[in-house]
């Protein structure tokens, strides 16, 4: 029996089933969190699924997480998808189920839960959702599901820009495409922005500092973003942009938060990130990854590293 064999066997089992993914949620986290939800309610309409984890406004078109009391967790299946390690699981109760199953496709450093399925080649944990549903003739798919995997897959690969995008991603899209959404509408959802969103966009490139190795990066203070009418769950559209100068080959934003310590977000068209990441209680992909600076010298530390990453890399640029 393979791995997905067991996972459709566990949801099989279990009457309550609840869903986390990973702190500050992206398209991908949201949409194979709520894809994944949708499909058992479609296929075992009988069971009781929850999505659990912060609601933010931006990702309201993807839906709305669920508040559940403590005692829902007993005798539950607990599924957390997209989380590469234990301490980026939105909602700490993940822990008080009778069966954990971990569904992702980052590297899996951090080896949690009873079973877990990892597929780092794959483009987002929404394509590995629909391979799921494709594996077993117990589950069913519906439109709104198709939707939310779809949202999920476009977001994780730049709208099919990035390396992680293959064939299979391609057949994936095709086959959510043949369901009743719009995909359209789903893109032209995740490519808009507001005004301050322009704004901060517009400062991006404005104040981005490039290095002589190709490394780039732009810190965001809490009085940046006060001005510009922005929270940290803002600035995730802006983290792409870098990559579009081609004189960078890696970049950071870094990304102050209430506690004055800053959120890090690195990416890269090439030289590896995710080794980087770790060093600042993060990880991730080899070209996108996140990790924390406590202050201005571990700022300086981040960009350090990047620099000699992007000075020693001699591949080609994505």
């Amino acid at each position: 029996m393979n791995t997905q064999e067991q996972i459709v066997n566990a949801i099989k089992k279990f009457d309550t089933i609840i869903i986390h993914r990973h702190q500050h949620p992206d398209p991908d986290a949201i949409g194979s969190q709520m894809g994944l939800a949708n499909v058992i309610k479609e296929s075992f309409p009988e069971k009781h699924v929850y999505c659990v984890g912060k609601q933010y406004t931006g990702f309201n078109w993807l839906g709305t997480v669920d508040e559940i009391a403590d005692d829902v967790y007993k005798d539950a299946l607990v599924m957390v998808l997209d989380t590469a390690n234990q301490p980026r699981v939105d909602d700490a109760r993940y822990t008080k189920g009778k069966q954990i199953i971990k569904i992702d496709h980052h590297p899996n450093d951090d080896q949690f839960g009873d079973l877990m399925w990892v597929v780092p080649d794959a483009s987002s944990t929404s394509e590995l959702i629909y391979d799921l549903y494709s594996s077993s003739d117990d589950l069913k798919i519906n439109a709104e599901a198709g939707r939310l995997l779809y949202a999920g897959i476009i977001g994780d690969t730049g709208r099919f820009k990035y390396p992680s995008t293959s064939a299979h991603t391609f057949a994936v899209a095709a086959g959510l495409a043949q369901l009743d959404f719009s995909t359209s509408d789903v893109n032209q959802i995740e490519d808009e922005i507001d005004l301050p969103l322009a704004r901060l966009s517009a400062y991006v490139y404005q104040n981005i500092q490039i290095l002589d190795s190709g490394a780039g990066y732009i810190v965001l203070t809490n009085e940046i973003l006060k001005q510009l009418d922005l929270g940290d769950e803002s600035t995730s559209a802006v983290v792409p942009l870098p990559g579009k100068l081609k004189e960078i080959k890696n970049w950071a934003i870094f990304v102050q938060q209430k506690d004055a310590s800053y959120r890090v977000r690195l990416r890269s068209k090439g030289p590896v990130i995710n080794e980087i990441a770790k060093q600042f209680g993060g990880g991730g992909h080899p070209l996108a990854s996140g990790a924390v600076a406590k202050d201005d010298a571990e700022i300086k530390q981040v960009i350090a590293a990047i620099s000699e990453a992007a000075k020693n890399y001699k591949g080609e640029i994505a």
